[in-house]
Order: C-alpha cells, then sequence, then structure tokens
C-alpha cells in the first residue's frame, strides 16, 4: 500500500520503511504537497492526529500516516515534550541544530539528580474516513551528563537505555527499532494494515 507520511523528517521515513516493510511511505514534498501545519494540540496525540486530518483532506484521501513524538523529561514537568523539535528556538530567534538543542536540554538538567526521560511517539493512520487508528508507544531511559555515539538522530545522543548499556545513538539500526518508540509504534501500525491487504 501506498502512504503518505505527514512529515518532511527523512530520518524519521528511513526508520519506518525498515519496519512497515510491504509499504510504501512517500513524503508530501514527493507529490507537492505542502505538508506544514500549525501544531496546536496540547498533547502528542492530538499534534498527529491534526497533521492527519490535515494531509489526509489535501490528499483528497489517500491512505496518510503521520507521527508526533519528543523526549518528555520528568524534571521538567514532561518538557520539552511536544515542543521538542523546536525547544529553544524562540528563544534563540532561529531554528537550533539538534546539538544545540542537546546541549540547552543538558544544562536546563544541571544539578538536577531525577534524569529519568522517555521517547514518546503517538502515531495516527488513515485509510479513508471511517477507519482511524491511534498508537501511542514509548522507550524509557535516562539523560546523560554527556552526548555519547554517532548514529540516530535528535536527542538520542543524551538519551541512555540502561538495560542496554547504551544511549540511541549507540544502538544499531536493528536495536533502535527492536526498542524505540517509533519502532513499537512501527509494528502496531504495520499489525493494522495487514488487516486491510
Amino acid at each position: 500500500m501506498k502512504i503518505l507520511f505527514a512529515s518532511g523528517n527523512s530520518h524519521k521515513k528511513d526508520e519506518l520503511n525498515k519496519i512497515l516493510k510491504n509499504h510504501e511511505l512517500i513524503l508530501p514534498k514527493d507529490l507537492g504537497i505542502d505538508s506544514d501545519v500549525d501544531e496546536t494540540g496540547s498533547t502528542y496525540i492530538e499534534n498527529a492526529m491534526i497533521k492527519a486530518e490535515t494531509l489526509f483532506k489535501v490528499s483528497n484521501g489517500l491512505p496518510v500516516l503521520s507521527d508526533d513524538s519528543g523526549i518528555s523529561v520528568e524534571a521538567l514537568n514532561g518538557g520539552p515534550g511536544i515542543y521538542s523539535a523546536r525547544y529553544g528556538d524562540k528563544e534563540a530567534g532561529r531554528k537550533l541544530t539538534s546539538e544545540e538543542k542537546n546541549r540547552l536540554l543538558l544544562k536546563n538538567m544541571n544539578n538536577i539528580n531525577n534524569r529519568n526521560a522517555s521517547f514518546i511517539c503517538s502515531m495516527v493512520l488513515i485509510l479513508d474516513n471511517n477507519r482511524k487508528f491511534i498508537v501511542q508507544e514509548s522507550f524509557e531511559g535516562v539523560l546523560t551528563l554527556e552526548p555519547y555515539g554517532n548514529g540516530g538522530f535528535g536527542y538520542d545522543p543524551i538519551f541512555f537505555i540502561p538495560s542496554l548499556g547504551k544511549t540511541a545513538a549507540e544502538l544499531s539500526e536493528d536495536e533502535k527499532n527492536l526498542y524505540s518508540h517509533r519502532g513499537k509504534a512501527g509494528r502496531v501500525i504495520d499489525s493494522i494494515l495487514s488487516l486491510y491487504e
């Protein structure tokens, strides 16, 4: 099945392509569709639904998959949370790089002992007007004191998984797909899609 993926993030698309092997993910820009929407929701699920429903309408009813994800830190009351991709941008007056966001988050965690954090991924799949599915999964870990590893993207270098003894940036692609929030959610989406092939 061809599925329009409501994202401009090629890293997310690449991760999901390995999970949804029997399907073809297409980015909106590949069809000349502008997928930028105001994420006005207060939760990951609300934002994922906004993105999916908007794209479903502008694509004239193509199957759509959206993803809203981020890192939620216990000591920061769940922040950056839904603002993970835009963390620090407003204060800086520009879009920060991933490395800058990581440095900012670690700086804001100075002298805080509780470093528990979770990656959260909400996905919304819309097959038609009557078939809409919501999946949310998490990936538990702790924030490091400094970045480790060269893999992954985003906050992966500062997210340590005690049970694996590695940061998310030190995981192989297969390990990340097995344990990560996006990997777990993607497998549930894949099982849903298998019902409609």
